[in-house]
């Protein structure tokens, strides 16, 4: 499974790379005001800048909801770097467009996806990625793992190419049960990445090692 941090911190993607498992960033314009970063010239540099630190894909959104504007929008993000993954929401013109860029080779990351009937959609319209959100389902009560399932066995039953990507992950146990369910890609904070490494007994075992190096070299 891939490891993609969603966030628009420059500090937090060089820490997730320096760690030497991170294969990509996502991003929203949420993320990019968070950080203060506001202004489409600002936005657009600011991507180059992620560009820059990390190896692997890096998603970028588009603003606009109708089908000419996503156009204009994801060819110039597109033209940035040749990691842009042009990032669309799931609506008509989102999969529209998502067409449009699978026939000029464009990858494209499909997002916003809270049900299999969408992600199908996603898929047949030749979507790099669909990202269906994990946290956004739970938040209301309803099995998000469940929904990554559904669209695990309709890739697979056709052998669609789009990748999975398990979006709005919250924690370490979102990870690991994607993990298990065949989800391609997993995009979650710094902590949903650097939380695998902690355990009490790894913790407890160090110290012990440590402290018995000491008294025989002390």
């Amino acid at each position: 499974m891939k490891f993609f941090i969603d966030t628009a911190n420059l500090s937090d993607i060089a820490e997730a790379q320096a760690l030497g498992v991170l294969d990509g960033v996502t991003t929203n314009p949420s993320l990019m005001a968070k950080e203060g970063i506001i202004g489409s010239e600002a936005i657009l540099g600011h991507y180059k800048k992620i560009c820059e630190l990390v190896e692997g894909d890096v998603s970028a959104e588009v603003i606009s909801t109708d089908f000419e504007g996503m156009i204009k929008e994801g060819e110039a993000l597109a033209a940035l770097h040749p990691q842009i993954v042009v990032k669309l929401p799931m609506i008509a013109n989102g999969v529209k467009a998502c067409k449009y860029f699978t026939d000029k080779g464009i990858r494209t990351n499909v997002t916003l996806v809270f049900s299999a009937g969408q992600a199908l959609l996603a898929a047949k319209a030749g979507a790099t990625y669909v990202s269906p959100f994990l946290g956004r389902l739970d938040d209301i009560s309803t099995d998000g793992l469940n929904l990554i399932s559904e669209i695990r066995l309709i890739y697979d039953n056709y052998g669609f190419e789009t990748q999975i990507l398990a979006a709005s992950i919250r924690n370490t146990i979102h990870v690991i049960n994607c993990a298990k369910i065949g989800s391609d890609v997993m995009t979650g904070p710094l902590l949903s990445i650097t939380g695998l490494l902690k355990h009490p007994l790894t913790d407890s075992g160090l110290a012990k090692f440590l402290e018995d190096y000491k008294k025989g070299n002390g």
